[in-house]
C-alpha cells in the first residue's frame, strides 16, 4: 500500500505536535519529590548532588545524539556515494593514515569528556561532609525503622491503607505514603546509614538522587542536603519480597523552627513510652 507525499507529511506533523504535547505535559505535571502523569525526565532536583546528576544525565543525552546523527551522516553518504550505480568501479583503498588516526583520537578524547565529570560526580556522591544529622534507616520485610542516634529518637514507617489515606487532607500519593515520615531541617548536611534486618533492601529518593543498598550485617553511609521544603518521596528499589512494591520512604524537609517542634515532640513521646515500659516492668 502505497502513502501520498502530502500524507505521509500529515502524518510527520502529527506526531511532532504529540510528541511536544507529550513534553509539555512531562513539564506541566512535574510534582515536586513525587512521580507525575506522562513525565518523561527525571524528578526535579532538590539537592547538589541531583542537580550534578540532572546536568550529566543531559550532557550524556546530547552527546549522544550528536554521535547518533554523526554516525547517520556517514551511513548516508556511503549509500549516495558509493553505491554501485553512484560508483561502478570500486575503490581499493585499504588503510587511510588520516581516518585511522580519527577513529583512534575522537573516541578517546569522548570517552575524557565523559570521565571527568563522571568521577567528580562520584566523588561528590561517595565523600560524606561533616554531617548536622544522622539518621539510620533499617530495611524489614516490609517497612522501614529508623533512628535518630543523636537524639534517642526511634519509630518505625508503614505505608497507610487507602481507607487511611482518606482520611487526610489533602490527600497524599497512593502507595507512597506513610503514618510515620522522616522530619529533617532543609539546607543541613543529613548522612543516611543503612543496613537491614533479613534480606537486601535499597533506600532510594529520586529527588535527591540518592540510591544504595540496605544489607544485613552491614552498614552503608549516602547523604543528601535537601534546599528546597516539602515531602519526598522514594520506595525501596530493590526485590526483596512478596511485598516489596509496599516499602515507600517519606522524608519532610521543614524550617529550623517546625524540625525544633517536631523533634522535642518525639522525645516527649519517647520519654512517655519510656515511663510506661518501666512502670509496666515494676508491675510484673
Amino acid at each position: 500500500m502505497k502513502m501520498s507525499r502530502g500524507r505521509i507529511g500529515r502524518l510527520s506533523f502529527s506526531l511532532v505536535i504529540a510528541a511536544i504535547a507529550i513534553s509539555a505535559g512531562g513539564v506541566a505535571f512535574a510534582g515536586l519529590g513525587q512521580p507525575s502523569p506522562w513525565e518523561i525526565r527525571l524528578q526535579d532536583s532538590a539537592t547538589p548532588v541531583m542537580d550534578n546528576i540532572i546536568w550529566f544525565h543531559n550532557f550524556l543525552l546530547w552527546l549522544i545524539i550528536g554521535i547518533t546523527l554523526f554516525v547517520l551522516a556517514l551511513l548516508v553518504t556511503v549509500v549516495v556515494r558509493f553505491n554501485a550505480k553512484a560508483h561502478p568501479v570500486p575503490s581499493k583503498t585499504t588503510h587511510h593514515t588520516l581516518i585511522e588516526v580519527a577513529w583512534t583520537i575522537i573516541p578517546v578524547l569522548i570517552l575524557v569528556a565523559v570521565a571527568v565529570p563522571s568521577f567528580r560526580l562520584l566523588f561528590q556522591e561517595l565523600e560524606i561532609p561533616k554531617a548536622d544529622l544522622t539518621i539510620k534507616a533499617t530495611g524489614n520485610q516490609w517497612n522501614w525503622a529508623f533512628s535518630y542516634p543523636d537524639d534517642k529518637i526511634d519509630f518505625t514507617s508503614i505505608m497507610l491503607t487507602d481507607e487511611e489515606r482518606s482520611k487526610i487532607t489533602p490527600t497524599p500519593p497512593r502507595l507512597l505514603a506513610v503514618d510515620n515520615e522522616v522530619v529533617v531541617p532543609v539546607n543541613k548536611v543529613v548522612r543516611v546509614q543503612t543496613t537491614a534486618n533479613d534480606v537486601i533492601h535499597s533506600f532510594a529518593i529520586p529527588a535527591f538522587g540518592i540510591k544504595i543498598d540496605a544489607i544485613p550485617g552491614r552498614l552503608n553511609e549516602t547523604w543528601f542536603k535537601a534546599t528546597k521544603q516539602g515531602k519526598f518521596y522514594g520506595q525501596c528499589s530493590e526485590l526483596c519480597g512478596k511485598d516489596h512494591a509496599f516499602m515507600p520512604i517519606v522524608i519532610n524537609v521543614v524550617s529550623d523552627e517546625d524540625y525544633a517542634s517536631w523533634k522535642k515532640k518525639q522525645l516527649a513521646a519517647s520519654a512517655g513510652n519510656s515511663s510506661l515500659a518501666s512502670a509496666g516492668a515494676a508491675a510484673q
